[in-house]
């Protein structure tokens, strides 16, 4: 074998996506551009705020913006920015130590898991989950654990509380979900944190509560509340990929509560995986978002989309709950076998991704950031392929 033996599962895992790539493309080519219906991707497609644009070419202009390295947990003014920005947004007293600026809220997370985590131990994760979440876990040589959910994606705190053992170090979580939609309620995340410090103290090891946010800033009438007043030992991740649309931009950071245990070891740890692995943050990025704590996308093309799609889909007799957040749709597949309803589904011109490939099987996903008209012309197909099984 020309590879690694472990990387070879990895490969296979990795090319379902890829393979839906380059099915999109050979359909396209095929049936038409407006006759391919691709709901697999969760590419934001709503234009970043115009401000983005004008800070970028500000930054351009201006002679003392600077490309050379700076520090590895990134500029220390972008970081008071997100350090005061959080601190307003959560009423909390992080300093600028505590924020690492990172390649996304996928440095993010490969920074933190190998900080925290030692070769070998679990890292819990509500399922359904992040199809990613099992490549960051094997980098860090940790092991995902997933853990049941409630019928609405919610948690099953007492499944959490079961799961907990002597090996578990990180509880991951991710609110507003991808790819359920769901939004984790300011009371059950409470209960999150009692559950986790009393697993602290019976096995006497500090069990972190890890919150992965890219889609927090979009919601739909719900609240998304602070996981920091729900338990001290806390890191949050987040990216700006979605909320400002800058994913190929890959930048975001971490942010460790200032009560955390070893919270400043914690950072400097994260410093120093960012270090290994990427070295910094992209620079004229970091400089980007630093000016524009608190902007976000229009969320309300989202939520016309997300209505549009769910209206469409129960009027073709599908059944799900309407999503509070993100941009994604995980209804039940109408055939036990969800891979083989998202074949049906790819012979009506539609690509979905199956549940399973989630931890939820049963489901599959569809993205709606994409254009309006693609998903009212897709409606004939869905209840096509509904109507075959």
């Amino acid at each position: 074998m020309p590879i690694a033996d472990k990387m070879v599962t990895m490969v296979e895992a990795a090319s379902m996506i890829r393979k839906m790539f380059e099915e999109g493309i050979r359909m396209r080519k095929k049936y038409g551009a407006d006759n391919v219906f691709d709901f697999s991707l969760g590419n934001p497609d709503v234009p970043p705020p115009p401000v983005v644009k004008q800070t970028l070419l500000d930054l351009i202009n201006d002679e003392k913006t600077t490309h050379g390295y700076m520090p590895n947990t990134g500029y220390p003014q972008v970081r008071q920015a997100v350090a005061d920005y959080l601190n307003k947004e959560y009423g909390i007293s992080l300093t600028p130590e505590l924020i690492v600026m990172t390649v996304g809220a996928a440095g993010a997370l490969n920074d933190i898991l190998r900080a925290l985590a030692n070769p070998g131990e679990d890292i819990l994760v509500p399922a359904p989950y992040f199809v990613g979440y099992h490549q960051y876990a094997f980098v860090s040589g940790t092991r995902l654990k997933p853990v049941s959910s409630l019928s609405n994606f919610h948690l099953d705190l007492a499944a959490v509380e079961d799961a907990i053992d002597e090996n578990t170090r990180v509880m991951l979580i991710n609110s507003p979900n991808n790819p359920t939609g769901a939004v984790y309620t300011k009371s059950e995340l409470k209960e999150l944190g009692e559950v986790l410090q009393r697993a602290s103290q019976k096995y006497g090891r500090r069990i972190y509560l890890v919150s992965d946010e890219p889609y927090r800033r979009i919601a739909y009438d719900v609240e998304v509340p602070s996981v920091f007043d729900a338990y001290p030992h806390t890191i949050l991740l987040t990216s700006y990929s979605k909320e400002l649309s800058l994913a190929g931009e890959r930048i975001g950071y971490m942010a460790i509560h200032p009560d955390a245990e070893d919270a400043q070891m914690i950072a400097a740890a994260a410093g120093v995986v960012n270090t290994m692995t990427v070295v910094n943050a992209p620079s004229l990025f970091q400089q980007v978002v630093g000016r524009l704590q608190g902007i976000s996308v229009d969320t309300a093309i989202y939520r016309r989309r997300r209505d549009l799609f769910c209206e469409g889909l129960q009027k073709a007799g599908y059944r799900f709950d309407i999503p509070q957040g993100a941009f994604y749709l995980f209804p039940e597949s109408p055939i036990e076998n969800d891979v083989e309803f998202v074949k049906v589904l790819k012979e009506n011109q539609i690509l979905a991704v199956p549940g399973t490939g989630f931890g939820g099987p049963g489901y599959f996903r569809l993205s709606y950031a994409v254009p309006d008209a693609i998903i009212k012309k897709s409606f004939g197909g869905f209840k096509k392929a509904l109507d075959s099984v």
